[in-house]
């Protein structure tokens, strides 16, 4: 079956550091666009970085987050320094290619707080 699974979130301290993992299974991973988003109660979710033919991030976390992945093991990634209160969200992992729907994972809850 079609699937991302992430991990990696907690409960963090501001200016701490976490890196989420997604590992893919099911599809082609290679040929599709891989990005995070992530969503706060009563938010919209919001696009927090893109790996495709570029590389793009939020306004707001730009210098702080760094997405990365890894083709021979189906993983994604998403390093997280100096966070912040404001980062609190659920993270989900998402894979596109070309207009097909994108998949989605279940997110994993990140949590900075003192």
């Amino acid at each position: 079956q079609v699937q991302l699974v992430e991990s990696g979130g907690g409960l963090v301290q501001p200016g701490g550091s976490l890196r989420l993992s997604c590992a893919a299974s099911g599809f082609t991973f290679s040929s599709y666009a891989v990005s995070w988003y992530r969503q706060a109660p009563g938010k919209d979710r919001e696009l927090v970085a893109m790996l495709s033919i570029t590389t793009t991030y939020a306004d707001s976390v730009k210098g702080r987050f760094t997405i990365s992945r890894d083709n021979a093991e189906k993983m994604v990634y998403l390093q997280m320094n100096s966070l912040k209160p404001e980062d609190t969200a659920v993270y989900y992992c998402n894979a596109k290619r070309g207009f097909r729907a994108p998949i989605w994972g279940q997110g994993t809850q990140v949590t900075v707080s003192s």
